[in-house]
């Protein structure tokens, strides 16, 4: 017989070291000889304890605590059964008193983002293999990310190397292949512009571990080897930050925008203020044969206020375009002499001492307090609270990826719901059609980074409670390594009533407080604040939430001028009408393991019956059932008046009634582009045109524009031709691309900063479960005041 015994050993951090153990003919009287190979294996520092459980699948579980060290650490180790072992390991081992070991370790799960190490040796790898020195020096790192693994990878990783190890998510048969003794190495994909050539290329860098010195952490230290690279043509990569600094000190010592300032009545370039747009497509002009931006510019009132409200006074007229490879203006002309609006006594929005206001006085303190801890854990980038688990990631582009989603359910174990959910694209696009603000149609993620942008969080304001905080880890323009500490938040909140009833005629009540976990992270992207929201909920459903807040993006009025594609918000000041599009990826598994494709996506629309003898009271309505076929058939649009949403169904399981199990998606409240089919934009972003698509999964579909929006000059890149393939969603590994939105009419009471507007989704349990998976929830033990209720 074999045993297998998971050790794993979390010191914090981004490194994550688990070894597995492999016993050959383990039975309940070979306890003690277990006991001594594993601590011959591990060293004096490990502590193991086992017993043996279960009748009729026979299961050994071990408790330990061990570190690389020999010291003691908060590791935990797990057994996994001996019948899920024997038919998969052949390889010969060292013998410890007739008990054969094979050690297996990682160091972090496939799936982990990469760490300050790892981005580092990616850009040096890649560094030194450039062909000249010249283009050495003008490599500019856009994006440097872990390339993710195939979901076998995945599978095998979870079922066989980390904890909770799920060796049911491989096939159980008698061919299967031999489990190695350690995963493939990991990979980093690196995009890269080169100033000197103005090309973008994609290069590819496996890491593997290599011996150092002792006092590296582990013994190992990341190496790297060049896989790959390729040349993109005809494209531009996302904007960086240290770009828009260069582009505005370009802009500001150009001497013609200064005469145009002093024009304005601006002698102080300290107070002007330049935000880089990228220019989108218009034209041949805008080609991606160069790189450049259209700026906006600003003029603060203060110069030696910090935290004056930098975007109350648009400099309007005034048409820029930047060459940002030369850091040259290209293009100027003082185009409209549009007077600066006054400075607008509410324009700041600090605390009333620094606004020249006064706070309000009558808001108490509200504590949230939880004396013995959360209720999740947390090891490495896995979490887990209550019933779900999944993994944390994190790339610059998108921000925060949730991975590997489930539900552990009784008997039926830990159940699949989605491999993937992740925010890929937002699209701002403006309503007004005068100069600049008809070109003001930002791709966030694509042409700039949601993850890149992300803030670092601090307690008591962004999120409250005990807070299990996450770091970023990204690559400056030049190469360095950057950390946005505290990144990703993650913490429980009161949610109000879960469920209650009370019999009237007993007067008997039961009554369950929900909790949710959210994760979450906010970026800035120039005016805008997005906070992007994950709620994992009692009853097993999964909301998507962003909140929107931040400044508005105003221009300037002639004296006396009225705009009708705006509200006037203060005097000379306007805010042009916009809508915000956000697209979310979610790659599901409804039921489904690594590798199995037995999904469908069925629509359901509420029907009203028709008048006759089915409904003589006329009071008849029905749900009917749609099956969307193929990737064409499922190119729809929310519709309110039939209450219409998505199911993802598994075709194979099913529950207690014998329907399929699964899980639908809910619109919350939504809209599509005001603006005519024939806006330019909407060449870029032709995903806009319907709410939601399904396609198969491929894995490199990742983007719904394709991966470089960036002036992009061809036509429904991304999603909107993937789709033209038509491929079949019958019974598959599905996709949802969901895209929802608000229109935003400016008030008065969004200045100078706008309260926050909330918009999202619901992925809901249907037939996933036999009851309510809410019903075990136990009665709360909230304290809800020191002595109990006050009532006023």
């Amino acid at each position: 017989m074999l045993c297998h015994v998971g050790v794993a050993s979390g010191g914090g951090g981004d490194e994550y070291t688990q070894t597995q153990i492999c016993i050959q003919r383990l039975k309940a009287r070979h306890a003690a000889t277990v006991l001594a190979a594993l601590r011959s294996a591990f060293g004096g520092g490990a502590e193991f304890s086992l017993r043996h459980g279960g009748r009729r699948r026979r299961r050994w579980e071990s408790a330990a605590r061990w570190s690389a060290s020999g010291e003691k650490s908060g590791g935990s180790a797990f057994i996994l059964t001996r019948d899920e072992a024997i038919r998969t390991y052949r390889e010969r081992g060292e013998t410890i008193s007739g008990v054969e070991i094979i050690a297996r370790t990682q160091r972090s799960h496939p799936l982990d983002p990469l760490s300050a190490a790892e981005i580092a040796v990616a850009v040096t790898t890649v560094k030194a293999a450039a062909s000249t020195p010249e283009v050495r020096d003008g490599m500019r790192f856009v994006e440097v990310a872990l390339l993710e693994p195939e979901k076998n990878v995945v599978a095998l990783a979870d079922a066989y190397f980390f904890p909770p190890f799920q060796p049911s998510l491989l096939p159980g048969n008698r061919n299967a292949p031999i489990i190695p003794t350690k995963l493939p190495p990991s990979r980093a994909k690196l995009v890269v512009y080169n100033r000197q050539t103005n090309e973008t290329s994609i290069w590819i860098v496996e890491f593997s571990e290599v011996h150092a010195d002792s006092d590296t952490r582990g013994g190992y230290e990341r190496g790297g080897k060049l896989v790959s690279s390729e040349v993109v043509p005809d494209v531009q990569p996302a904007m960086d930050a240290m770009e828009f600094v260069e582009c505005e000190a370009t802009v500001k010592s150009h001497p013609p925008f200064i005469e145009a300032m002093r024009k304005r009545g601006i002698d102080d370039m300290d107070l002007v203020t330049v935000d880089p747009w990228c220019a989108g497509y218009y034209s041949d002009a805008d080609a991606p044969s160069r790189r450049i931006a259209k700026p906006l510019v600003f003029c603060r009132t203060e110069s030696d206020n910090p935290i004056e409200n930098g975007y109350a006074r648009p400099v309007e007229g005034v048409h820029i375009i930047v060459d940002m490879q030369n850091n040259t203006v290209i293009e100027f002309e003082d185009r409209k002499l549009v007077p600066l609006p006054p400075s607008d006594h509410l324009r700041n929005y600090t605390s009333g001492e620094t606004r020249g206001g006064v706070d309000r006085t009558d808001v108490k303190p509200l504590v949230i307090n939880q004396p013995q801890g959360p209720s999740f854990h947390v090891n490495g980038y896995l979490v887990e609270w209550q019933k779900w688990n999944f993994r944390i990631g994190f790339t610059p582009k998108e921000g925060l990826v949730l991975h590997s989603v489930a539900y552990v359910d009784g008997n039926r174990g830990r159940r699949p719901i989605a491999h993937r959910l992740s925010f890929v694209e937002m699209v701002v696009p403006y309503g007004d059609p005068n100069e600049p603000h008809y070109r003001k149609n930002a791709f966030d993620a694509g042409e700039d980074g949601l993850g890149k942008n992300a803030n670092s969080l601090k307690k008591g304001c962004d999120c409250l409670g005990v807070i299990k905080y996450f770091d970023a880890h990204f690559t400056n323009f030049t190469g360095g390594v950057e950390t946005i500490e505290n990144a990703v938040c993650l913490h429980e909140e009161d949610h109000g009533i879960l469920w209650k009833h009370r019999d009237w005629r007993t007067g008997l009540a039961e009554v369950r407080r929900s909790r949710r976990l959210t994760v979450s992270f906010i970026c800035t992207i120039a005016n805008y604040e997005y906070g992007f929201y994950w709620h994992f909920y009692q009853d097993g459903k999964i909301e998507a939430e962003v909140k929107l807040t931040g400044i508005l993006s105003v221009g300037a009025l002639m004296p006396g001028e009225q705009r009708k594609y705006g509200t006037t918000i203060a005097p000379s000041l306007y805010a042009p009408v916009h809508q915000h599009f956000f697209v979310t990826r979610m790659d599901m598994a409804v039921d489904c393991k690594p590798n199995e494709a037995y999904n469908q996506v069925v629509e359901v629309n509420v029907n009203t019956e028709c008048a006759g003898p089915n409904n003589m009271h006329n009071n008849a309505f029905y749900a009917e059932e749609k099956l969307l076929k193929s990737e064409l058939q499922a190119m729809r649009d929310c519709h309110p008046s039939s209450a219409r949403y998505w199911i993802v169904r598994n075709t194979r399981t099913v529950n207690r009634t014998g329907q399929p199990t699964g899980y639908k998606l809910i619109p919350g409240s939504n809209c599509l582009p005001l603006a005519l089919p024939e806006a330019k934009f909407l060449r870029r972003a032709g995903f806009l045109k319907h709410n939601l698509w399904v396609t198969s999964y491929k894995n490199d579909e990742m983007y719904p524009g394709g991966e470089f929006p960036n002036q992009n000059p061809r036509i429904n890149e991304g999603l909107a031709t993937w789709v033209k393939q038509d491929r079949s969603l019958e019974e598959t590994n599905i996709v949802l691309w969901y895209v929802f939105g608000v229109t935003h009419v400016p008030r008065l009471e969004d200045w100078p900063v706008m309260p926050v507007e909330h918009i999202g989704f619901m992925l809901k349990p249907d037939g996933f479960f036999d009851c309510s998976p809410a019903i075990d929830v136990p009665l709360g033990s909230e304290v809800h005041t020191k002595n109990g209720w006050i009532n006023y």
